[in-house]
């Protein structure tokens, strides 16, 4: 029986520079320090270049949002007046027209608190408290405070890891503020 032939596993090389001494980590930080400031420059005039398309495109659609507006309030308030002959006597709730439809559409019903606190102890009150909802969680900043005393829990534990967090030093500019 023939043996079956090793597979072989490529692997590419290493591209990253391991600095070989403080020196040379000192300065990788100062670089990478000197690129985060020129990736922040350059996020910033993409930035600025968005914004003035950005504004340019809104001025030049402004008086189109305005006939929109101006247009669909007009076509609201006559299609309000004649809804009885345009949804077949409320038959519809909506008519096909030869530009477009329109249609008239009811909204999920939602709930409106003002004063929550108030609304609850309302409830209550009334011996409507299955209205009011209890949620039970596990309290975590709690266990954090105390974690040996659940240490034996079963589905519970506690872990922390570790993050290696590289801060090249710079010196920001005071904003110049004119009065």
């Amino acid at each position: 029986m023939p043996k079956p032939a090793l597979k072989r596993v490529k692997q590419q090389a290493s591209t990253t520079a391991i600095p070989q001494s403080l020196d040379a980590v000192i300065e990788a930080i100062a670089q990478i320090g000197r690129h985060q400031r020129e990736r922040l420059r350059i996020e910033a005039a993409m930035n600025d270049e968005l914004a003035a398309v950005k504004q340019r495109y809104e001025q030049e659609a402004a008086p189109h949002n305005d006939a929109i507006t101006d247009l669909s309030r007009g076509v609201q308030t006559w299609c309000e007046a004649h809804r009885d002959e345009l949804t077949q006597g409320g038959k519809v709730k909506f008519a096909s027209l030869p530009s477009g439809e329109v249609k008239w559409r009811m909204r999920p019903p939602k709930v409106v608190l003002r004063g929550q606190e108030a609304v609850i102890e309302a409830l209550r009150r009334l011996g409507l408290g299955r209205f009011v909802r209890t949620r039970e969680e596990v309290n975590k900043e709690a266990i954090l405070a105390e974690p040996e005393a659940v240490q034996d829990v079963k589905g519970l534990s506690i872990s922390q890891g570790e993050d290696f967090v590289i801060e090249p030093f710079e010196s920001r500019l005071e904003e110049v503020r004119v009065a």
